[in-house]
């Protein structure tokens, strides 16, 4: 690959992060007007009298704390704010909590239990705001009566390895929990609930994103049982822990535990929910940066999704398809990937991979695939970049991308290289990008 498509492939993605970037889109929609927060179109009332509680879960949510207290300054009454470990960020009355992600862990139990407990005993004239970013379904827990942190770990990391897509694993996750399903928002009644959310869910599904604290659950017990059978859990047998979820799902499906609200609840009309970070906002962005560097730009699709290997293959058939020359092709989106091997890398790295075997031989092309979070599955970049040369030197190095997409060991194919995009956590998620340059 040409330097100069080299640069100009991570220039574009640059402007991604940038246009996705948490205290940014903060500061652009919270202001302080008078008697009124002014979030976005709407004014939200506020006395002399009312608390501002601050809340959330989400990668970006260190940031997008930092910004609320920079813009609301001492009317901030305090709040709890649960982040991944690294992602935090100083605040002066916002308390940040760190804890795992992907997976959960005990910390994520003590600050979903945390963050309730700051809700609960408002009255009307109080307001929670509500940080909800990529992220946030792992970083805020508080489980159903008899569930325990190793069973959601288990159920969790089977369903990834299953193939689930976000919002089918937030389905299952919603319906053992407390806190998620809109279930937050019922905790802060009668305070009025006011979310400010980074999207990292294709099509900004409000359900989904963060398993959907202050959004209405179209979702059931029933669907997220249904669900497990589909992936194939619901006949193991062996786990103590699928056997107790299943338990728990069953009394649920049976009318013995309380639905997630829906819809038609009343609690939602004291509840304002604002997307003010996109997927499409950053392909949007791409596409500007793309046609200042003189490439004719499309965005391809915003809705990218399936198996990353299948997605890749695509990609690259109809980046090989294509006619004329100076072109850049975006696509936005989150794909997933289905464990089989025993390597290391994440979706976009295997998505980059099977471009690379599609794409061997071309000429004129490069191909970009990044997370806007800075962090692909269990590698430590957010993507990488392929070319029609990518096999010829990965050959030259005794390596078989073959028996890495095998072994879904794109990580190391690709550090092989020195073919990895890596920026370190970004502090926002609005889901992955791929960037597509024709010569």
């Amino acid at each position: 690959m040409s330097a100069e498509s080299r640069a100009h492939a991570l220039q574009i993605f640059r402007a991604a992060l940038r246009a996705a970037d948490a205290h940014a889109a903060v500061t652009r929609n919270l202001k302080w007007r008078g008697d009124a927060l002014q979030i976005g179109e709407q004014a939200v009332a506020v006395t002399h009298a009312s608390r501002i509680i601050v809340v959330g879960a989400g990668k970006a949510g260190g940031a997008m704390a930092q910004a609320v207290e920079q813009a609301l300054g001492t009317r901030v009454s305090g709040g709890l704010v649960s982040v991944k470990e690294g992602h935090g960020a100083p605040t002066r009355v916002i308390e940040i909590c760190e804890a795992s992600h992907p997976l959960p862990d005990e910390r994520t139990l003590a600050n979903g239990r945390a963050i309730i407990e700051r809700v609960r005993g408002l009255n009307e004239d109080d307001v929670v705001l509500c940080l909800i970013s990529g992220g946030g379904s792992a970083l805020m827990e508080a489980l159903g009566e008899g569930l325990s942190l190793d069973q959601l770990r288990v159920l969790t990391r089977k369903l990834m390895h299953a193939g689930a897509n976000i919002v089918e694993l937030n389905c299952v996750r919603k319906h053992l929990s407390l806190i998620k399903g809109g279930q937050l928002a019922r905790w802060a009644q009668p305070a009025t609930t006011c979310a400010l959310i980074l999207s990292d869910v294709v099509g900004d599904d409000l359900s989904s994103i963060a398993s959907g604290p202050t959004a209405p659950d179209p979702t059931t017990f029933l669907d997220a049982l249904d669900l497990i059978e589909r992936c194939g859990l619901r006949s193991d047998a062996e786990s103590a822990s699928i056997q107790a979820v299943l338990t728990y799902l069953q009394r649920g499906a049976r009318g013995e535990l309380p639905e997630t609200p829906k819809p038609d609840d009343a609690l939602f009309a004291r509840v304002h929910n604002f997307i003010i970070g996109s997927n499409a906002l950053a392909l949007n962005a791409m596409a500007h940066e793309a046609s200042m560097l003189g490439y004719a730009s499309q965005i391809v699709s915003t809705t990218m999704d399936g198996e990353a290997r299948d997605v890749g293959c695509d990609i690259a058939r109809f980046v090989r398809a294509r006619n004329g020359s100076h072109q850049c092709l975006l696509w936005g989106g989150e794909t997933t990937v289905t464990v089989n091997g025993h390597g290391r890398g994440g979706r976009n790295q295997e998505l980059a991979l099977a471009a690379a075997m599609e794409l061997d031989g071309a000429q004129n092309t490069i191909l970009l695939s990044a997370a806007t979070d800075g962090g692909d599955g269990s590698s430590d970049a957010a993507g990488a970049i392929a070319d029609g040369d990518t096999l010829r030197r990965t050959r030259a190095l005794g390596l078989d991308a073959q028996q890495s997409i095998a072994q879904n060991d794109s990580h190391y194919f690709f550090a092989a290289l020195g073919d990895q995009v890596i920026t370190g956590p970004t502090l926002t998620n609005v889901n992955d990008v791929v960037i597509a340059l024709i010569q």
